[in-house]
């Protein structure tokens, strides 16, 4: 079994990279359940169930009947989404868990062929040796599986973008006219999934008009469009009468807030890539990437147009440049090897080499088993799982009064929309007292379940609300996966608390006028004791 395995390494390496890489990525598919960031469940997963059960989201997202604009996002990958939901509602799939196994497993096949072209492009540019460390770093870093079947779309339009590169070096196909409007198809697809990937496509039209390529230009160019006004022209054409509305809407919106959420300063992307791609391996992938502008300058410019935007324009949250982390990792090594070959310092020191990467795949290979495994955003998930599971919930409370803001909930995997979810908090209950706003409440949908966030002033909390509700009974706990607390302990900002379920009974009191603003539906304002307290289900 060894001779076997070292043969194929030597003379198929890419058939025993994408077992690897395909071995994590379906351990990913069975155990990192959850979702790793808001965007990756709640505008994709979250809006495509809504529409298919008929609900009105948001009220001023997606193509809900009385969506009043455009939010700013592209179409393609929720409607993917929606196809495959929608599929699954008609075979009688209805399972949020197992819907999610799939789904992640789509996403899980999709990302392989990263590993592919990023194996192909280095192959071609610099040798089997050079692009076996690529293909091993692009299947085996330790975030990568993790992040491969998460519904992410700055990771999902990861394989176009390589594709389209592959396209343009592939010597079987460079030279041909229908080539350019391959790269130009692949573009727009990447473009639809995201449209921060207009800066990698203007790099690439840079890089074909400096060629002087005229002919293959035009075919890119139309390609492109073609694949963009296929998707973005009919989509927003039916949703919203006009073209480009959502196109517009997003220019707008980046342009507006810009400055509204995560700020940083112009090398923070720098920070982050060195960080991630794991020094001191990661200095020499940056540096080989940088001195590679001239030689390789179509997956140079298309990478650093895209890096440098994102590294100037405000808004640093670390997901927007994954996109671009593959090829900065082939075209880094690909220039370091060059370097390599040539430094006398490197070649008469073949043993630190050696000992470098030696380290980088020791903490590699240390983190990745631990990561690809990991339930990300554990205790909201299993909340809402929880609760569907009890026949009698009909509403529920959230408690997060340790903070200014409470955190959006999951209904997808509540398996309902009709819930009004009062959610106290500092800013919403500044009296510490816990009352709905029951105006619009029948007796069948009011609250009789609350999930307490955080082990902060739980006592207290509780005892507060007991004064209220005095039938309260604990019914579970659930608490964060390991890599949630950690992000939790080295990133405040990551609220991955651990959840406190309660069942309550009647009201002991009757509110008063001050209520907890009700969210998801919910009317928000005051209504009087009285008309409170007239209420025929209020004791």
């Amino acid at each position: 079994m060894k001779e076997t395995i070292k043969e194929m390494w030597e003379k198929r390496p890419l058939v025993l990279i994408l077992f690897l890489g395909g071995l994590f990525r379906m351990l990913a598919v069975i155990f990192s359940k959850g979702y790793g960031m808001h965007d990756d469940h709640f505008l994709v997963i979250e809006p495509a169930q809504a529409w298919i059960d008929g609900y009105s989201y948001t009220h001023n997202w997606l193509p809900n009947a009385d969506a009043p604009r455009p939010d700013g996002y592209t179409l393609l990958y929720p409607g993917l989404n929606y196809i495959a939901l929608l599929i699954f509602k008609i075979i009688g799939l209805n399972d949020p868990q197992s819907k999610m196994y799939v789904l992640r497993f789509f996403n899980a096949m999709w990302s392989m062929l990263v590993i592919v072209y990023g194996y192909k492009i280095t192959n071609q540019l610099a040798g089997m040796k050079v692009a076996r460390q690529a293909g091993m770093i692009l299947a085996l870093l330790f975030f990568m599986p993790m992040f491969a079947v998460r519904s992410l779309v700055e990771v999902v339009t990861m394989p176009s973008m390589l594709i389209a590169t592959w396209l343009l070096i592939d010597p079987a196909r460079k030279e041909k006219l229908k080539t350019y409007a391959w790269v130009g198809f692949w573009c727009g697809i990447a473009f639809n999934t995201r449209f921060q990937s207009a800066l990698f496509v203007a790099g690439m039209g840079l890089v074909i008009l400096f060629s002087k390529n005229w002919k293959g230009l035009i075919a890119f160019g139309l390609g492109g469009i073609a694949t963009v006004l296929a998707v973005q022209l009919v989509a927003d054409q039916l949703i919203w009468h006009h073209p480009f509305a959502e196109l517009s809407a997003y220019i707008k919106y980046n342009v507006e807030h810009a400055t509204e959420v995560i700020n940083g300063e112009w090398y923070n992307y720098l920070l982050l890539i060195g960080g991630l791609l794991i020094p001191p391996i990661s200095l020499f992938i940056m540096f080989g990437f940088g001195r590679s502008w001239k030689k390789y300058p179509v997956l140079f410019w298309p990478a650093f147009l895209f890096f440098a935007f994102h590294s100037i324009f405000p808004n640093k949250q670390e997901r927007f440049i994954l996109p671009v982390v593959p090829l900065i990792i082939v075209l880094g090594l690909i220039g370091w090897s060059e370097f390599y070959a040539k430094s006398k310092f490197w070649q008469g020191r073949p043993k630190l080499m050696h000992y470098c990467w030696v380290f980088f795949w020791t903490l590699d290979l240390i983190a990745l088993p631990v990561i690809s495994v990991t339930y990300s955003k554990r205790t909201r998930v299993e909340s809402m799982t929880y609760l569907a599971q009890q026949k009698d919930m009909a509403n529920f409370m959230i408690d997060e009064s340790n903070d200014e803001s409470a955190v959006q909930s999951p209904l997808f995997y509540l398996g309902r929309w009709d819930v009004y979810i009062p959610q106290v908090t500092k800013t919403d209950n500044l009296a510490k007292e816990y009352y709905v706003n029951a105006v619009d409440l029948p007796k069948a949908e009011y609250p009789n379940y609350i999930v307490f966030y955080g082990k902060k002033n739980l006592e207290q909390r509780l005892a507060d609300f007991e004064k209220v509700y005095p039938e309260t009974t604990y019914e579970t706990t659930i608490y964060p996966s390991f890599i949630d607390r950690l992000m939790e302990f080295l990133n405040p900002i990551n609220k991955n608390e651990t959840a406190f379920i309660y069942k309550f009974g009647h009201v002991k009191v009757n509110p008063p006028y001050h209520f907890a603003a009700a969210l998801n539906g919910a009317k928000i304002g005051k209504t009087s004791s009285l008309a409170v307290r007239n209420l025929p289900w209020v004791y």
